[in-house]
């Protein structure tokens, strides 16, 4: 596996290592950030956590617009939780967050290693969240990366095609139930087009699945013949308006999972009020069957963000989710400060205790029910 990572790495070096190049660059800086949670509801009330994310970039800069860049990055973060007097359970780790090499042109780009890859229109619970899991409550939109090789080709009226190929990522990913078998590659597509008043795309992505660590979930298979058609539109009209769909459909009998279907539409504007409020609406709805598009088994979310500039340094937003299915109320708010080296994250949320936001799930989560969070972030 890490010789494989190698390899690829290094053929992007190796294939210009004779060319004649205008300029070099390097680039050090990093993120540093560190935050504390109080939930009265949870087992351990008080949470801290800190994060730093050290990135190196080189640039490598050719005559006629040609460039090779680099980019590693790694993810030290440590947190602990305790209940005062009492209890005390620490946890971190040292990871890789992005580590790739890149060739790109005018109209072209090729890039390889440990990366992000996210496409779609959508802007919070987003159906083509194939790849990456970003919180949409996340100030710093934070996500892991996936092993991989992209290319993509601009044409000249701004269309664009997308190839890629994916290996080593055996965890699940975005709405994933299930791993991917370790000895498979993943492989896929997206062709976008400009349309009338905005464009539109078609993706495709195919994997073989193992879901014999599911604890019986759904019935257990070594390979299970994954394929995925993701369909988006973005129209810009007096608002913007959008239409964003998946489907995934596995060749096995899963059950109730054999078929997965998400579908997001929403709007946004932003009002001539003050200094200008921004107002974003989208309706989710997905559903789980055995046949495909019976909705059968469904869940739906209407999801409403606000977002308005109290100043230059200052900014106030907030995030309403209602669980159709169950009849929740999903709230949270935040502002945020800006310092001259540092920023300041005031969050609060009262939620649900038991969480049912889709993706957003984990063993113990800081978000369900009541709490506040504060966070502050220096980038260097």
């Amino acid at each position: 596996m890490h010789k494989f990572r190698t390899i690829l790495i290094l053929c992007l070096i190796q294939a210009f290592t004779g060319a004649n190049y205008a300029q070099d660059s390097l680039m050090f800086k990093g993120q540093l950030s560190a935050w504390t949670l109080f939930n009265g509801g949870l087992d351990l009330p008080a949470h801290m956590g800190g994060r730093y994310i050290p990135q190196l970039n080189y640039d490598l800069k050719f005559k006629e617009t040609h460039k090779i860049d680099f980019e590693a990055s790694a993810n030290l973060n440590g947190n602990i939780g305790f209940n005062p007097f009492d209890t005390l359970i620490s946890d971190g780790q040292l990871k890789p967050y992005r580590l790739w090499g890149r060739y790109s042109s005018r109209q072209f780009e090729f890039r390889v290693g440990l990366q992000k890859i996210n496409f779609g229109s959508a802007s919070m619970l987003r159906p083509l969240m194939w790849f990456d899991q970003v919180d949409p409550r996340d100030p710093l939109k934070l996500t892991d990366g996936v092993w991989g090789v992209l290319g993509r080709y601009y044409f000249l009226n701004n269309a664009n095609i997308w190839l890629w190929g994916l290996y080593g990522n055996n965890d699940p990913k975005g709405w994933e139930i299930a791993g991917t078998h370790k000895s498979h590659p993943e492989f896929g597509g997206r062709i976008q087009s400009p349309i009338p008043a905005g464009e539109a795309a078609i993706s495709y992505h195919h994997r073989i699945a193992d879901t014999r660590e599911l604890d019986g979930i759904v019935p257990a298979f070594a390979k299970v013949q994954e394929n995925r058609i993701g369909l988006d539109v973005r129209l810009d009209l007096i608002v913007g308006a959008w239409l964003e769909g998946s489907w995934v459909n596995n060749n096995e009998d899963l059950g109730l999972y054999t078929n997965q279907q998400i579908f997001n539409a929403g709007v946004d504007y932003t009002f001539g009020i003050g200094n200008g409020l921004l107002i974003v609406y989208e309706q989710l709805l997905a559903a789980y069957d055995e046949k495909a598009f019976q909705f059968q088994n469904r869940t739906s979310y209407s999801l409403l963000t606000l977002s308005y500039p109290i100043g230059i340094f200052d900014n106030i937003s907030g995030i309403v989710y209602y669980d159709w299915t169950n009849h929740n109320i999903y709230n949270f708010f935040n502002w945020q400060k800006q310092f001259k080296h540092i920023v300041l994250y005031l969050m609060a949320y009262w939620n649900p205790e038991d969480y049912r936001i889709p993706t957003q799930e984990t063993i113990q989560n800081l978000y369900a029910g009541r709490g506040i969070q504060i966070m502050f972030v220096l980038n260097h």
